[in-house]
């Protein structure tokens, strides 16, 4: 499985972005999909992932915020993220999974885009 991430960025605090991940290769298999980021000098970080039957998780520091969707059709899963604040600035991994949740990771992780949210 591949993952590919567009829609990284530079945003104004209070702006908006889009992130895309569309996944190819042995994607029948393929069910959670969703983002983890990583902010300078922190740890990796769960955002947001949702299931192929649409169950969807979004951390409590973006709830309101930020929104996941999916089209199955095309393998590809959107984070919609409004309302961004210096905080949200990190590197967002696209990642997937066979099970239906991230939790505690993925087995199939994207390169990475930057976000950088300017106060």
């Amino acid at each position: 499985v591949q993952l590919q991430a567009s829609g990284g960025g530079l945003a104004q605090a209070g702006g908006s972005l889009r992130l895309s991940c569309a996944a190819s290769g042995s994607i029948f298999s393929i069910n959670a999909m969703g983002w983890y980021r990583q902010a300078p000098g922190k740890q990796r970080e769960l955002v947001a992932y949702i299931s192929r039957g649409g169950t969807i998780k979004l951390v409590d520091s973006v709830k309101g915020r930020f929104a996941i969707s999916r089209d199955n059709g095309k393998n590809t899963v959107y984070l919609q993220m409004n309302s961004l604040e210096p905080e949200d600035t990190a590197i967002y991994y696209c990642c997937a999974d066979e099970s239906s949740a991230l939790l505690w990771g993925a087995n199939y992780w994207g390169p990475g885009t930057l976000v950088t949210v300017s106060s």
